[in-house]
């Protein structure tokens, strides 16, 4: 006879939710694998850091140009389909690099346009699965899942940049031969995920732009994920670039590749730990707790960066600024996920990454310049004085003070009450 535990409901064995996570670890892992080659090889081939900036900045343009018109064509179209068009589209584009490259025809205007297609097909993908979520899901193990979506993309983290160092080090296109191939397994994953992913509408779609921003007016009307959203735009500028000052600063102390990969991945699981740290221990802080301690966590862990002496403490430092994040997605992106209804999904969480990821190509233009005219250090010191005003800003902010404790996990396809009101 089954027991009452045996019922409980468990991520392990939703086969839906485990084929999307299974094949999105292998995705990932060879994202993270790519994008740590990335700059490696644009600094081999200019030696520009501005350069490898700018490519960065390539890749994460969409961030600010895709999301909005991703999320309503998400709530309007067969998210499975886009999903998987958008794993193929991202494979040949990387695959194209490492064609060009042992043609000897590669050229920075080709790696750019590779890697924004990249970035987009990431934008739709991305809007698409967390839209699908709570569809595979239940809404109590919602931040469980969130948990552990968080602990597959800080496990890249971890692995990616020392097997990407690795590789580039046998062979500058293999590390893009490597992630062309884990589009490809995350295609085929794709396929074993069985449940309809969508709600069907009441009523017909309406304008295209009036769908468009009906996600950011009711970002606008939710003052607690408004002003967090807004944080999170000023944490991303700061951190777009921060990856791209780690390899700077070891390069500049004579570390290998390997080595920069190992820091990159000493980085990473600091962001793996945090992740699992998350899923269980969520539940003990407000969003008002983890809005305003995490950015102070980080005030005091960037400038440390300025004075590390070696490529591995540079490593574990930037591994205590990533341990912290993953507290943050879970309450925030659970308070989000059962507050918006699912058929706005779409719209919401690409309005809220709109606004959150819109900035990261500055971020990666300016740490780029800044690191080519004023060195690394002083970049250091830049973007440790913006995190301070970050900081302080989530301190004073009215809404974050008044934050409501998480609402109960009691579905997604509710109708929400408002969050908190402008007054």
């Amino acid at each position: 006879m089954t027991s009452p535990a045996d019922r409980r409901p468990s991520l392990w064995r939703n086969r839906d939710f485990m084929a999307l996570w299974g094949g999105q670890i292998v995705s990932t892992l060879g994202s993270r694998i790519s994008a740590t080659a990335a700059p490696l090889l644009v600094l081999a081939m200019t030696g520009s850091p501005a350069d490898a900036g700018l490519v960065g900045a390539a890749g994460s343009v969409p961030y600010l140009v895709a999301h909005l018109p991703a999320g309503t064509l998400v709530d309007r179209w067969n998210r499975r389909r886009i999903m998987l068009t958008a794993q193929v589209t991202a494979c040949a584009a990387i695959a194209s690099i490492a064609v060009a490259f042992w043609l000897d025809a590669l050229t920075m205007t080709h790696l750019a346009i590779a890697v924004f297609v990249q970035g987009t097909c990431f934008v739709f993908f991305g809007v698409a699965e967390e839209a699908a979520l709570p569809k595979i899901v239940p809404a109590p193990l919602l931040p469980a899942a969130i948990a552990q979506n968080e602990a597959k993309g800080r496990g890249a983290a971890l692995a990616g940049p020392p097997l990407g160092g690795l590789l580039f080090g046998i062979g500058h296109a293999l590390p893009f031969v490597a992630d062309a191939i884990s589009y490809l397994v995350a295609s085929v994953a794709l396929l074993f995920v069985r449940r309809d992913l969508q709600d069907r509408r009441a009523e017909p779609p309406g304008s295209l732009w009036r769908d468009t921003t009906e996600g950011l007016r009711w970002l606008w009307r939710h003052a607690l994920i408004r002003a967090a959203v807004v944080l999170v735009a000023a944490s991303n500028l700061i951190f777009a670039g921060l990856s791209l000052v780690l390899v700077v600063l070891a390069r500049e102390q004579g570390a290998s590749a390997a080595e920069i990969g190992l820091m990159l991945g000493i980085y990473g699981g600091g962001g793996l730990l945090g992740a699992f740290a998350a899923g269980w221990l969520h539940h003990l802080f407000t969003p008002k707790a983890v809005v305003i301690g995490v950015n102070w966590v980080w005030v005091a862990l960037l400038p440390l960066l300025a004075v590390a002496p070696n490529w591995w403490l540079l490593g574990v430092i930037g591994g205590a600024t990533a341990f912290v994040g993953p507290m943050w997605n879970v309450v925030i992106g659970t308070f989000q996920l059962t507050l918006v209804p699912n058929e706005l999904l779409g719209r919401v969480g690409s309005a809220s990454m709109t606004v959150g990821w819109g900035v990261i190509p500055l971020g990666s233009l300016g740490a780029g310049y800044l690191l080519a005219e004023a060195g690394p250090v002083a970049a250091v010191l830049a973007l440790s004085a913006a995190m301070l005003v970050t900081a302080v800003a989530a301190t004073l902010s009215p809404s974050v003070r008044s934050a409501p404790a998480a609402p109960a996990a009691s579905g997604a396809d509710s109708t929400p009450e408002p969050l908190t009101s402008d007054r």
